[in-house]
């Protein structure tokens, strides 16, 4: 198919999933985003790329906090499968103009969900590959990030071909596109706001979390997107109600919140009351700054303060039983509340349920109320209240009939339902005729489920007879057996019914108890299972376990005679739903929550809540229980007591109750059981055994007239038996009703006399007549009575039981003269009683004034009482204030009350200071406004009468009355008494809610002189009492009464004088002052939209304000006071975690000067004070340190971006005053205000070079965030800083502007070179276009003004490079500073001045210019992110060192030392730390007089350079000690030394100085010292980068490192790069290859350590090694044939620098190859030889094994044999011999010599071996020193005369073994010596004697990095590498305390004894214990070890192939020397990739 280009890349969304066929089709999901560049000729197929979301794995590469790189993949896919959205414009096109970021208002809403939308938006601004051409992708084809962040987009109505052959676009970068809003959005903001934060935790933080482990935190977060997901589904499908909508928008925006907090993130404001969109710099500001405090540092929103009146319900849903009974079963539901005394009281009325028998599905759909509605809670009720400690429960009673027979009582154990013997089932017929004798699980629901409602399902009981064991199992709690007539129930018994044999009774067989007081505080609806107990007959093992359902309530409420209780078998557990509401009113609940609450019964509680707000007229009964003893007597109509009759078993006890009126008439249908039961005329209670509770509780509902008249009567039964006693209980008392509480109602024996209500046809009877209560206790005479116990309770709002309110409302009946005590006494009342019957208490209260107006003594009463009664409105349990409202409103008619009421509150106020007085003005200032009401409504009757008989004009002397109160309140709040201090308190706390009450008196305007006067006789308060004041006045802008224009300005006008004094500039800030600041804050946030020209008047408070509180310390708090509080004191939260530090005052100020500076009416300073360039850099100041995040945390994103914009408006008006007022002639250039104009481009700069401004370096919601609030901020302030700064330059000439192209240039300009250098530099790495391209402008006017004024740049450099510095310290990096934009774009500045040849400005220019880039490119190397190795790093931060030392930037070079420095050290990199302290070191010379400046980083003071030089050696060699750089350390002492010894003659130092240096030496002469290893690194492959590729280097590892770790360490550095040995890599292939191989240092031969023998092996090496700069590895060697004839060759490499180095490694500048001559060759075999065999005779003290004594015999052997080649004793010979024996030995060469020392260290080790061979019981040493000794004494006879002289001989013996046996004595060597041998001895002389080699020298030997040590025979631990810890053992046999044995160097680097020519690899053997000989291994010996050997054996046996010869003595030499070869010691070898490595190393 044939393609075509596009013209423009489209970008597209898949809409259809497509899946692929062919290889290069790109499968699509719904939602992809797309890119298009080509299309074929049909169009019908499209070629694009795909953005897919990232990658987690991307996450392991990524820098923190940046969002992980998208996928890109690019293909084919059909043109049906997506919808194309848009085309994007190159970006070029709008070059010209800057601001073309695309906001959501200009995009074309194209699309729909946008849950998949924006992935590319969540893309970092990264360059993708193009994947099809492997190359970059130019930005042009994305976006012009700042110039042009979206291109403008344009509808697609067909895409436009572009010329075939032009070149394909690349692989686009994805746009950050800001518009990409859908459709949605508007109606529901949430939706994309959902989507882009999902997108951008998935993209930035979700990997983060999981690389971290932080899974708690991640756990949280995934649910949190679980949530979110949830939600934004619920917004799309729109099924919610406004109310869930309205619940569920606040619950979204706090949880972005919460995700934006765990992720890390800043805050974004959103606002739930706006349908949760971001609040942008339109909104007030007060808003989003109130919103933004409490969502940054809350978790959750702060609830207002719930009232106690507010009121609680409690919803429950029976979800199903689980009970295997067949009878019916009654539930019966309440609540109770515990209090903390343990007293129980029931709370609300009953709710019961009945349980069909087996419960079917039928009866369900009968009965559907299987739920109800507790309602009316107090929170005191459920726990809530600030003291309430009472505890709820929820009771659950389970009641049952039960079969009872004549004359026995029933068994109340756990099973019910059972008779109590068993009967056939032929007895009695069953009612249902279907039901099976087998019982049913008592479940209802159809046959899918076993519970009706869906609830989680309850195992069901399985039944079994009773005669089955038990077992434990739940499932088969045993029953009894189960009763034939489960379905039969008898009619209950009436009183006059006939009795039955058998008759089934009620009774309570269980009941269960739930806790409420934290299911009433959770707003989630819950399920709880509810276990039913039951009294146990016996004791049970049962577990009384909170977990198991138990209660401590259970004993309280249900009695067991046993004490015991058990699991009811027959109804186990009930599962029940449960919801709290939170509703001041039930029904209104009900019709706000349909959903859940439609059609469900109301439980009422037992009493009100608080003040009734509708009629009620409720009488509780609750019957106790009866005290029916044996003892107990019946009492008798007419007769004395008589006692029980005998037919009373007790066993069933049950009461019938009726309501009757005096005539004995019932009152039918009165009763109510239950809130959902049918009312009844007779009720029954359930039957209980003597001695036991009822606790039922009825409702009584009577018609009012029947009350006074009605009375309850009782009878008792036993059942099956007919009624035998009565009792009876009026419901009226002495003219009130009966008084609640308990009751003892006398029982009477029930006989003709006493059945009915009044006395018979014979006059006699009627137990009315009775007494219905047991006055007295009257057991004395006849015995105890029987009494029945009943309490009541009366919840009514038509009768009081208070007498003195009843006397108040029958106040006209009763006697006058009682009315003022009846008032006096009112006090007293309880207020419950008051608030019940208030109206009415009200009507006599009104009713008492009007009839005895005028009378002072009565109005004062009624007005205190009055007062008294209103004062219950402020008691919270009342919610009484509405109910007074109603009342004035709609009841109250008493329009002659006012004057009497006006009259007394003037009495009071008159004389106010008097104490009665004070305490009664106290009360009434808190109920004026009630008073006022009445007084208001009085006087709008009595206009009405008045107007009726003709009065008129009555209102002046009204008003003037009513105004007198107000004047005297005046009068009192000026007064000073301090007595007065709590009424002027309540008046200001009060005086708004009073004036509301005034409308209806006086006109607005009046209302508003009283408010004005009353504020203004504020003026002199003092303390709290200002608090309050400034309170009022924001209540008077609350007020409906003053919103008219002319009230609020009015107000507004006023408020600048009464709020003046509290705020502003002060000295003190104390803590009061702080709150009037705020308060005064606001004050105007409640004017803010009403202000104008008193605006000019608060801004110089606001500032003066801000900077008093900004000079005190913040404090960090743990508490926050909600912003712009209006009441006082100012409610506070608890800030959880960690303090955070803020002042809510600064912030409240810098709202307000925002909201004062953005109001239309603009800032007017002008009109301000007198010094407006004061006033003018204060607020500059402000805005700066708003900026700068003083006022609040910079986190607090929506706040501070809005601060952006506002100051940018701010600036915009300042710049006009500046431009017009501030701007002098330049003729008149002094008075220009330099530092003013400073101040303001300083804040300008500050603003528009702010990072919070920089989208394209955002993540996707911060940046949609941040372009909604401000928009392009920067773009208004490059244009502002464009015309501010034209505008301070002067007029070019023609000339000027033709060499420079600037029409003004220079004049005050000048002024701010060098200061505004630094923020402009800044400036112009902004990314955005508009900006840069001004800051260039500004930098090429700087440049022109420095050159022309001094012809020099440097003052200008040098700021560049430390605003560079001071830049990369903190800021993020970006493309522009990548890019170095700005660096062509100056140039481009200058181009006209590049024609003119040899300009020398732009010779400068360039030259500045390149320096500048040269520096960004170190700072953008050293502070990126992206550091290849630790390595690179370094070397980077060294370059920028190198750099700023030659630049001169001191100050900064040290700053960077020292952070290296301190790099080094946590790397632990002691000695490295050290070098780079010595490069601060070299900039000071020694110079006690000259003085360096203070350093801020590091802490320096300012001293002299020696002091300074001396403090920093000192840290120097702190670390060079501590990293045993020995040598580094000598040398900074010995300069030291020098300098206190010539320089400052300080002896003491010079003495420590010294004592250091002689430790060092002390340290070396007896150390270990290790010499470190050294590696050759060569790079190779494209894969590096040029400054490494190809090049070689030398690496130094530790002492103890083997190559294997040191490739693993390169390896963990170059990740991707391949290891390799040999170097045969072609430089030009692709990849990364390593080619790693070990090195020794090279040591000189000619050094003097080798003119000398018996120098101790660690001091040669440290000698030989330290400062090592040349390396070697030898290439060839050849030790056979004559010895003249040895030699080997060498490649020796030079490095840049000795080592140590700060790199730790060094460039490999120069290879060379040397060939070592045959007496070099001898030298270093001699010195290679010596040190192997000491270090298998090492082995050997330590390890007695057999192997090993064999292999060193065999060597010594070798060595003594003169005949071997091998031997090292052949090298003799090229030493010149004497020509005859008297003749003096000839002179020795260097060389010689050396040789000549070398073999006296062999022989002397020799000497050494054979010594403990002889003491040893070893038989193969005892016979290796037999044959060998003699061979020795020949062989090394020379040598032995140089060590050993014969005289000394026998003294040398004796010294080198002490204790005793002499050596000499038994030795066969004296005895053999032959005359020749003595007499060839020379004789030394006396101070020419050397000690006996073996106990001669220490000899460090490393065996595997270890150190070791024989030292005077003890045995000495030593630190082992690689965890081996060998201590040695001496000798066997050995009891030389002396015998030192001699080190040799670590084997590592040494040969075997025996090499061929060809071969020359060192060999590492195995330190264990080597296999045996037949092959067996040792089974001590650990796995590492045996594979080393076995990888010695196989090397050796390639290397050494050809030594198979057997020597004279008989010995193979090859196996000899392989022997020896396995037992060096040293690094295992590693053989990588299949090579053979790290084997060569040379001496």
């Amino acid at each position: 198919m044939s393609w075509q280009p596009l013209p423009q890349i489209a970008f597209a969304v898949a809409t259809y999933p497509f899946e692929t066929k062919n290889e290069n089709e790109l499968p699509l999901e719904i939602g992809d985003d797309l890119y298009i560049i080509e299309e074929t000729a049909d169009g019908q197929w499209l070629r694009g790329y795909l953005l897919a979301p990232p990658s987690l794995l991307a996450g392991l590469t990524s820098v923190k906090g940046q969002p992980l790189e998208a996928r890109v993949f690019s293909g084919i896919f059909p043109r049906s499968c997506v919808e194309i959205r848009e085309v994007l414009d190159n970006g070029d096109e709008n070059s010209d103009n800057s601001s073309n970021y695309q906001g959501e208002d200009d995009a074309p809403h194209i699309g729909s969900d946008s849950g998949k939308s924006g992935v590319a938006a969540s893309v970092r601004k990264s360059f993708l590959r193009e994947l099809e051409n492997g190359h970059r992708p130019h930005r042009s084809n994305g976006i012009s990030l700042g110039g042009g962040l979206a291109g403008a987009i344009t509808r697609v109505p067909a895409l436009k071909l572009r010329e075939p052959g032009a070149p394909k676009p690349a692989a686009p970068v994805p746009m950050l596109r800001l518009g990409d809003e859908t459709p949605t959005s508007t109606m529901e903001p949430l939706i994309d706001e959902i989507a882009s934060c999902l997108r951008e935790w998935h993209s930035t933080n979700f990997h983060e979390l999981l690389l971290t482990r932080q899974y708690s935190k991640l756990d949280k977060v995934s649910q949190l997107i679980q949530t979110l997901d949830l939600s934004r589904r619920q917004f799309l499908h729109n099924l919610l109600t406004t109310r869930e909508y309205n619940t569920l928008r606040e619950k979204t925006v706090w949880d972005l919140v919460r995700g934006n907090k765990l992720c890390g993130g800043e805050v974004i404001v959103r606002d739930p009351n706006e349908r949760g969109r971001v609040l942008t710099g339109d909104d007030s500001v007060v808003e989003i700054t109130k919103l933004q405090s409490v969502m940054s540092l809350l978790d959750e929103p702060p609830q207002p303060h719930v009232e106690l009146s507010a009121l609680h319900h409690l919803m429950v849903d029976i979800r199903s039983f689980a009970g295997s009974s067949n009878e019916p079963t009654t539930l019966v539901l309440y609540l109770v509340s515990k209090s903390v005394g343990g007293t129980l009281t029931t709370l609300s009325e009953s709710y019961m349920i009945e349980v069909p028998s087996g419960g079917t599905m039928g009866y369900l759909t009968r009965n559907p109320q299987m739920r109800t509605l507790f309602t009316d809670l107090t929170s005191a009720d459920i726990g809530d209240g600030p003291s309430a400690d009472s505890e709820l429960y929820l009771i659950v009673k389970v009641r049952s009939p039960q079969q009872i027979l004549m004359g026995k009582p029933v068994s109340r154990s756990g099973s019910f339902g059972q008779p109590a013997t068993p009967f056939s089932k032929d007895k009695l017929p069953s009612s249902s005729g279907n039901n099976k004798t087998s019982r049913r699980s008592l479940m209802w629901g159809n046959t899918r489920s076993a519970f009706s409602r869906g609830g989680a399902k309850l195992d069901a009981l399985s039944e079994q007879p009773e005669d089955r064991p038990r077992t434990d199992h739940p499932e088969s709690r045993d029953g009894g057996i189960p009763p034939s007539t489960a379905g039969s129930r008898a009619p209950r018994p009436s009183i006059d019914g006939t009795q039955q044999t058998h008759m089934l009774a009620e009774r309570m067989v269980g009941m269960g108890v739930l806790s409420l007081n934290s299911i009433m505080k959770q707003d989630e609806e819950t399920e709880h299972v509810v276990t039913v107990w039951s009294p146990s007959a016996k004791f049970t093992a049962e577990k009384y376990d909170s977990t198991e359902g138990w209660d401590g309530l259970v004993r309280d409420l249900l009695e067991s005679k046993s004490g015991h209780y058990e699991k009811s078998r027959r109804a186990e557990r009930l599962q029940i739903h449960v919801k709290s509401f939170n509703h001041p009113d039930a029904d209104g609940l009900i019709k706000a929550t349909p959903t859940l609450l439609s059609g469900i019964s109301k439980t009422n509680k037992m009493g009100f809540s608080g003040a009734p707000t509708k009629p009620r007229s409720d009488i509780y009964v609750t019957l106790t229980e009866a005290q029916l003893a044996r003892q107990n007597l019946l009492s008798r109509f007419g007769a004395s007591a008589t006692t029980i009759s005998t037919n009373v078993h007790g066993g069933n006890l049950m009461v019938s109750l009726e309501v009757r009126r005096q005539s004995g008439e019932r009152i039918e249908e009165c009763i109510y059981p239950s809130s959902n039961s049918e009312p009844l005329t007779t009720w029954r209670s359930f039957a209980v055994e003597r001695s036991e509770h009822w606790d039922q509780t009825l409702r009584l509902s009577l018609l009012p007239t029947d009350v006074s008249m009605a009375h309850v009567v009782l009878t008792v039964s036993d059942l099956p038996g007919t009624p035998f006693a009565i009792a009876y209980m009026p419901l009226w008392d002495q003219q009130a009703f009966l008084g609640d509480g308990m009751h003892s109602l006398l029982l009477y024996k029930l006989d003709e006399y006493t059945q009915t209500a009044q006395a018979g046809s014979t006059g006699r009877g009627g137990y009315l007549s009775l007494p219905w209560s047991a006055r007295g206790d009257s057991s004395e005479v006849t015995g105890p009575l029987a009494t029945l116990r009943i309490e009541t309770y009366l919840c009514s709002t038509r009768f009081s039981q208070d007498r003195i309110v009843l006397g108040l409302l029958k106040w006209k009946e009763g006697p006058r003269d009682e009315i003022p005590s009846l008032l006096k006494q009112l006090i007293f009342v309880p207020e419950i009683e008051v608030v019940k019957l208030l109206s009415d208490v009200l009507d006599a209260l009104f009713g008492i004034l009007v009839e005895y107006q005028g009378n002072d003594e009565y109005e004062d009463l009624v007005f205190t009482a009055l007062v008294r009664v209103l004062g219950i409105v402020h008691d919270r349990r009342f919610n009484l204030g509405p109910l007074v409202d109603h009342y004035a409103e709609s009841r109250f008619n008493y329009p002659f009350a006012t004057p009497c009421l006006v009259r007394s509150f003037t009495r009071l106020l008159t004389k106010p200071t008097e104490s009665e007085t004070a305490r009664k003005l106290r009360a009434t200032l808190k109920v004026v406004r009630h008073i006022l009401k009445f007084i208001t409504h009085a006087r709008g009757q009595q206009k009405v009468k008045e107007a009726g008989i003709g009065i008129t004009g009555s209102t002046a002397g009204f008003t003037r009355h009513l105004q007198s109160i107000f004047k005297a309140l005046d009068s009192m709040m000026r007064s000073t008494a301090p007595v007065l201090v709590g009424s002027q308190t309540l008046a200001v706390q009060h005086f708004h809610t009073w004036l509301p009450e005034l409308t209806g008196l006086l006109t607005a305007e009046e209302i508003l002189h009283i408010a004005i006067d009353f504020m203004d006789s504020c003026a002199l308060v003092k303390g709290k009492l200002v608090l309050y004041k400034l309170v009022l006045i924001i209540n008077y802008s609350k007020l409906d009464l003053f919103s008219g224009p002319e009230q609020r300005s009015a107000l507004s006008a006023n408020t600048v004088r009464w709020i003046a004094p509290h705020w502003g500039r002060t000295d003190e800030v104390t803590e009061q002052w702080k709150e009037q600041v705020r308060l005064c804050c606001s004050v105007l946030a409640s004017q803010v939209d009403h202000l104008n020209s008193e605006i000019p008047d608060y801004i110089p408070k606001i500032v003066g304000s801000y900077l008093s509180i900004q000079a005190t310390e913040p404090k960090p708090k743990n508490k926050f006071s909600l912003l712009f509080p209006t009441t006082y004191p100012f409610p506070n939260k608890p800030i959880l975690g960690e303090p955070v530090q803020f002042d809510e005052a600064l912030i409240e100020l810098s709202a307000i000067l925002s909201a004062l500076s953005n109001s239309p009416n603009g800032m007017q300073l002008e009109l301000a004070a007198d010094d407006l360039t004061n006033l003018l850099k204060n607020t500059l100041h402000v805005h700066m340190s708003i900026l700068q995040g003083e006022a609040f945390p910079s986190s607090w994103l929506s706040v501070y971006i809005y601060h952006h914009k506002s100051t940018m408006r701010t600036l915009q008006y300042l710049a006009s005053i500046l431009l017009e007022s501030f701007l002098p002639d330049p003729d008149d250039a002094e008075d220009f205000d330099t530092e003013l104009w400073r101040m303001f481009f300083s804040t300008l700069l500050k603003l528009v070079g702010s990072e919070h401004l920089a989208l394209e370096t955002f993540s996707e919601q911060k940046r949609r965030a941040v372009w909604k609030i401000a928009g392009d901020v920067r773009e208004h302030g490059a244009e502002l800083l464009r015309r501010t700064w034209e505008a301070i330059g002067w007029e070019t000439s023609p000339d000027e502007r033709k060499r420079y192209g600037l029409t003004k240039m220079g004049g005050y300009q000048v002024q701010y070179v060098p200061t505004l250098v630094g923020p402009i530099v800044e400036l112009c790495l902004s990314v955005h276009e508009g900006l840069r391209r001004m800051a260039v402008e500004v930098m090429q006017t700087m440049i022109v003004s420095e050159w022309t004024l001094s012809e020099d740049l440097s003052v200008i450099q040098t700021e560049m490079i430390d605003c560079l510095d001071g830049f990369f310290k903190d800021k993020t990096m970006t493309e522009s500073i990548l890019q170095k934009l700005f660096v062509s774009e100056l140039l481009d500045r200058f181009r006209p001045l590049s024609e003119v040849r040899g300009d020398h400005l732009y010779i400068a220019l360039k030259g500045l210019i390149e320096t500048i880039a040269e520096f960004l490119d170190l700072l953008v190397a050293v502070h990126s992110g992206d550091t290849t190795s630790e390595a690179s790093h370094l070397i980077n931060r060294l370059q920028l060192m190198e750099f700023l030392r030659d630049m001169q930037k001191e100050e900064i070079f040290i700053r960077y030392v020292h952070q290296l420095a301190a790099l080094q050290f946590d790397a632990k990199n002691h000695t490295e730390a050290g070098l780079a302290l010595r490069l601060h070191a070299e900039l000071y010379e020694w110079d006690p007089t000259k003085l360096t400046p203070t350093l801020q980083d590091p802490d320096l003071l300012e001293q002299s350079h020696f002091e300074r030089k001396e403090k920093i050696y000192f840290e120097m060699i702190k670390h060079f000690e501590d990293g045993e750089a020995w040598s580094s350390a000598l040398a900074a002492y010995k300069e030291l030394q020098v300098q206190y010894e010539t320089n400052v003659f300080d002896f003491s130092k010079l003495a420590r100085t010294e004592r250091a240096i002689a430790t060092i030496y002390e340290k070396l002469a007896k150390g270990d010292k290790l010499v470190p290893k050294y590696f050759k690194v060569v790079y190779k492959g494209l894969g590096f980068p040029l400054n490494l590729r190809d090049k070689a280097f030398v690496y130094e590892g530790t002492p103890t490192e083997r190559t294997s770790a040191f490739t693993d360490r390169m390896q963990e550095q170059y990740p991707a790069a391949q290891i390799l040995t040999s170097s045969d890599v072609d430089s030009e292939v692709e990849g990364q290859y390593l080619v790693i191989s070990a090195l020794s240092p090279h040591r000189d031969l000619n050094h003097q350590v080798f003119q000398r023998a018996r120098v101790p092996q660690p001091i040669r090496d440290y000698l030989l090694s330290s400062q090592a700069q040349m390396f070697s590895v030898s290439s060839k060697r050849s030790t056979n044939g004559p010895v003249e004839t040895h030699y080997a060759e060498k490649t020796v490499y030079t490095t840049a620098e000795p080592f140590p180095t700060i790199l730790r490694r060094s460039e490999i500048v120069e290879v060379h190859t040397v060939r070592l001559s045959a007496k070099e060759t001898a030298l270093e075999r001699i010195v290679r030889k010596t040190q192997e065999m000491t270090a298998v005779e090492k082995r050997l003290s330590e390890d007695d094994d057999e192997e090993i004594a064999q292999l060193m015999v065999d060597a010594i052997s070798i060595s003594v044999n003169p005949a071997s080649e091998s031997s090292v004793a052949g090298y003799r010979d090229l030493l010149p011999a004497p020509v005859s024996e008297e003749e003096e030995e000839p002179d020795l060469d260097q060389q010689e010599n050396a040789i000549k020392m070398a073999l006296v260290d062999h022989a002397i080790m020799i000497k050494r071996c054979l010594t403990n061979f002889h003491r040893s019981s070893n038989p193969v040493l005892m016979r290796g020193y037999e044959d060998s000794y003699k061979l020795f004494l020949s062989t090394f006879a020379p040598e032995i005369a140089i060590f050993a002289p014969a005289h000394q001989q026998s003294r040398e013996i004796v010294a080198a073994n002490t204790p005793p046996p002499t050596w000499q004595q038994s030795s066969p060597i004296a005895e053999n010596l032959s005359p020749e041998a003595k007499a060839a001895t020379p004789v030394a002389n006396a101070n020419t004697v050397v000690e006996e080699a073996s106990a001669a020298q220490p000899i460090s030997m490393r065996q595997r990095g270890t150190r070791l040590s024989f030292l005077g025979g003890k045995k000495k631990e030593s630190q082992a590498s690689n965890g081996d810890a060998s201590s040695l053992k001496q000798t066997k046999g050995d009891s030389d305390s002396n015998s030192q044995v001699s080190r040799g160097k670590d084997n590592s680097n040494r040969r075997s004894i025996f090499r061929t020519p060809s071969n020359d690899t060192n060999l590492s053997s195995n330190p264990y214990t080597q296999p045996y000989p037949n092959g067996i291994v040792d089974p001590t010996t650990p796995d590492w070890a045996l594979d080393r050997s076995r990888k010695s054996r196989e090397i050796v046996d390639v290397l050494e192939r050809d030594f198979d010869r057997p020597n004279d003595g008989g010995i193979g030499f090859n196996s000899v020397k392989k022997r020896l070869s396995m037992l060096k010691l040293g690094k295992k070898p590693s053989k990588p990739n299949g090579f053979f490595m790290g084997g060569v190393s040379e001496e």
